[in-house]
């Protein structure tokens, strides 16, 4: 222990360094590490609002140091799918409602590690009838009718209403159209109904809007269709709200609201962050919400992000608000990583060689209280010639072990000293032994 006080900057200072390096980049690394510098999301198609909202989501996130890939899907389904799989899983996906809790019954929800961030925009369903005009489900019957791909979120509420209008698939002609060549075909005449769940500025929403001879559909007992679906809500389009003919009539629709999700185990910090951009991208008015209503968390589909209602409500903390992204990131591990175990290092640098001194002197300590035994003892009346002998037995012992104890520099003047009292009662001894 002597010898090892003697090196403790080689033996204890410089090896808690290093201790404490390997133990700050393991954290670092493997508890907390620092948030990729890539991510991808998907959305829809291309000429759809999901692709426009991903666009301004990559400008944001670039303005921040990380990349958005955007990948193109079929639909919303798809996008689940992209989320749920176990090899290179989407990041981020904008989703229509009705895919999680508020499209399944209380025994079948939704239990993939899927999470909502925020909801961000009102999508309704339109339901496009070329040469007349329909108001209910029912007069859907012989008709061919587009629902979207595979994978779509179009075609899965279309799939549920008509189911729960009792109509069959084999009642109808349909067709996997949507977008523009869903446009193109109920031009040319080759589909004569198109459901489509999309924004209203949405390119395609646009031009069917102005088609002659193409009719918005006007769906009758729309609080009922709400009733047996969570997801959906009805909502008054008023006459002359696109423009001062569109529509020539106020029209109920039904709506949906578009989800902005994440895979459950992104990085906290991103998922904070997406959530600052859709607030930057969604906090404007639209047709059927005021500024300010998005982004939100009401009738959401998935579990809620932890992150997500702190953000909201707060903003992004003080170290993301003062300081760049990636900067923040380094500081927040500075100040919670290195920091504290920079202060432990010292602490035990300081620790272990006090202990060790401790132990060092209270050696020292026991020699003394030894030979000042021996010196009371001296004082006793009558001693015999072999009690002498037992007492410089005793000294030589203590001399001994002082001879093998490797005194540090810091002990030298106190052991020095404990040899010349040593001495002392040697010599002391020997005067009583000749008397």
């Amino acid at each position: 222990m002597a010898k090892l006080y003697q090196r403790k900057w080689l033996w204890i200072r410089f090896p808690m360094v290093l201790a404490a390096a390997a133990t700050a980049t393991g954290l670092w690394l493997f508890a907390w590490p620092m948030p990729p510098a890539h991510l991808t999301i998907t959305t829809a198609g291309a000429d759809g609002a999901y692709y426009l909202h991903a666009q301004r989501y990559a400008e944001k996130f670039a303005a921040h140091g990380i990349t958005l890939d955007i990948k193109t899907s079929a639909g919303s389904q798809e996008n689940l799918e992209r989320l749920r799989q176990g090899v290179n899983p989407s990041d981020l996906a904008l989703m229509q409602g009705g895919f999680g809790y508020l499209g399944s019954s209380l025994e079948r929800r939704d239990r993939s590690r899927v999470e909502t961030l925020v909801n961000v925009d009102v999508e309704p369903l339109w339901v496009f009838t070329r040469g007349r005009e329909i108001d209910s489900l029912n007069q859907l019957q012989g008709l061919r009718v587009a629902i979207g791909p595979e994978g779509s979120g179009t075609r899965k509420v279309a799939l549920k209403l008509l189911e729960q209008a009792r109509i069959e698939p084999k009642d109808l002609t349909l067709s996997p159209l949507t977008s523009s060549p869903a446009v193109q075909a109920l031009r040319q005449n080759t589909v004569d109904v198109v459901f489509l769940v999309a924004a209203p500025e949405s390119f395609v929403v646009q031009n069917m809007l102005i088609l002659p001879g193409i009719h918005l559909a006007n769906i009758r007992k729309s609080a009922a269709i709400t009733e047996r679906n969570p997801y959906l809500e009805s909502r008054l389009l008023a006459q002359g709200t696109l423009d001062a003919r569109i529509p020539p009539r106020d029209i109920t629709l039904l709506t949906t609201t578009a989800s902005l999700v994440a895979r459950e185990d992104l990085h906290p910090a991103l998922k904070r962050l997406a959530i600052a951009v859709a607030m930057e991208v969604h906090a404007g008015g639209g047709l059927f919400h005021r500024a300010g209503d998005f982004p939100s968390l009401r009738r959401i589909d998935f579990p809620t992000a932890p992150q997500a209602r702190e953000t909201l409500t707060h903003g992004l903390p003080w170290l993301e608000r003062l300081l760049p992204f990636w900067w923040a990131q380094v500081a927040e591990r500075i100040l919670l990583i290195v920091l504290p175990v920079v202060l432990l290092a010292l602490w035990l640098m300081q620790l272990i060689p006090a202990y060790l001194r401790w132990v060092l002197e209270s050696r020292v300590n026991r020699w003394y209280g030894e030979l000042k035994f021996i010196e009371n003892d001296l004082n006793q009346e009558s001693l015999s010639g072999l009690d002498l002998t037992r007492f410089l037995l005793r000294l030589n012992g203590i001399d001994k072990a002082m001879m093998a104890f490797a005194t540090p520099r810091d002990l030298m003047a106190r052991c020095y000293t404990l040899h010349q009292h040593i001495e002392f009662v040697r010599q002391r001894l020997y005067r009583m032994r000749g008397r």
